[in-house]
């Protein structure tokens, strides 16, 4: 079985993990990482740990949907002590991201800012198709519930990503996050990231190519975290048997 450790326990997908690798039987759920009280039960043999370098030390492979600086802790523990790691957190800083590049040269790191199957397909999709309708203006809206502390989330960004990739543009020198007021016409090159925030909603992403007398809108809703918690597992699986290297969710899938 493989050990999976999980940083991240105490939050919101934490309980939808500790379950899914409970009911998985390739999976033992080796050791949890918490910052403050873990509410949802464990096996008697799961180590309950606030030490980052024993959660490392423990498993055969982390799983991390926590916080950019919980993260950044993390991969300085990877890079003394090599393991594979996953990580869903997202709203990294350049300095954290530089870390996660560093763990991949000792170990396999996976890093996606969303682990579903669908929206690993929809962006090849909106690549894609944004090199097909070069003439199509590209508008993306993401939805969260209200608790989400990041914004836009960090799947509308890769997917705003992918889009300029399909046009052969820089998305830092593109990309609108909001408008007021008299700001004038849309330019040609622009992608615009809009997020909305309220109530309970898990994830609702839909990039929209408009055009003079007709539109296209790709759209991908999630009703349930456990469509995050197992793809995350889906990749640990796949990750243990990987050599160093910074993959991404489409690697795991194949996609």
């Amino acid at each position: 079985m493989i050990k999976i450790g999980i940083l991240g326990s105490t939050g919101r997908m934490g309980a939808h993990l500790i379950k899914n690798t409970v009911e998985d039987e390739e999976l033992d759920l080796a050791v949890v990482h918490v910052f403050d009280e873990l509410k949802t039960a464990v096996p008697e043999s799961t180590l309950i740990t606030n030490d980052m370098d024993k959660l490392v030390e423990t498993a055969d492979v982390i799983v991390d949907f926590s916080a950019p600086a919980a993260t950044e802790a993390l991969c300085e523990a990877v890079i003394k002590n090599p393991k594979p790691i996953v990580v869903a957190t997202t709203g990294f800083n350049a300095h954290q991201q530089n870390l996660l590049a560093e763990a991949a040269k000792v170990a396999p790191v996976l890093y996606s800012s969303n682990m579903s199957i669908g929206i690993a397909l929809l962006k090849q999709l909106v690549r894609d198709v944004a090199a097909k309708l070069p003439d199509f203006d590209i508008e993306i809206v993401e939805m969260h519930h209200r608790h989400k502390v990041d914004a836009p989330s960090g799947t509308a960004l890769t997917l705003a990503e992918f889009a300029a990739k399909g046009r052969g543009l820089d998305l830092d020198k593109v990309r609108v996050s909001g408008r007021d007021g008299q700001i004038g016409p849309r330019s040609k090159d622009e992608i615009a990231v809009m997020a909305l925030r309220g109530g309970d909603i898990v994830g609702r992403h839909t990039v929209g190519f408009y055009n003079d007398g007709e539109f296209i809108e790709l759209s991908h809703t999630a009703t349930s975290r456990d469509t995050f918690s197992k793809g995350a597992l889906r990749a640990a699986k796949w990750l243990v048997n990987q050599p160093n290297g910074l993959y991404s969710i489409n690697d795991a899938i194949g996609i």
